[in-house]
């Protein structure tokens, strides 16, 4: 038996295995004048996604701190109990889906 090494595989869409499409950006007929490069567009968040962060941040850190640290401030505004906890957790919620809601549109 002779083993020849110096073929050459040309494999196409149709001659790989399971026979699925193979993608290949940088050969011929590739849409677009530039091609991938791997890097990113643009630079850092931008402006919607630093006021998603602070959203966040608000939502997760700031609002459930202040309940943590004054529990008794909302009896002071005179809502019970079940009111204050039941209302405060309401109001991150619609933050965020605020801030999610204008964030989609912005990026449309």
């Amino acid at each position: 038996m002779s083993s020849d090494t110096s073929e050459t595989v040309d494999t196409t869409a149709s001659e790989t295995e399971g026979g699925g499409y193979v993608h290949r950006p940088d050969e011929a007929g590739a849409s677009g004048s530039e091609s991938y490069t791997g890097e990113p567009e643009g630079e850092g968040f931008g402006n919607q996604g630093w006021l998603l962060v602070a959203g966040v941040i608000i939502c997760f850190l700031v609002i459930p701190g202040f309940i943590y640290l004054n529990p008794t401030a909302p009896a002071q505004l005179g809502w019970t109990f079940f009111a204050t906890f039941l209302a405060l957790p309401l109001v991150p919620a619609v933050l965020l889906g605020l801030i999610a809601v204008w964030s989609m549109q912005a990026a449309s």
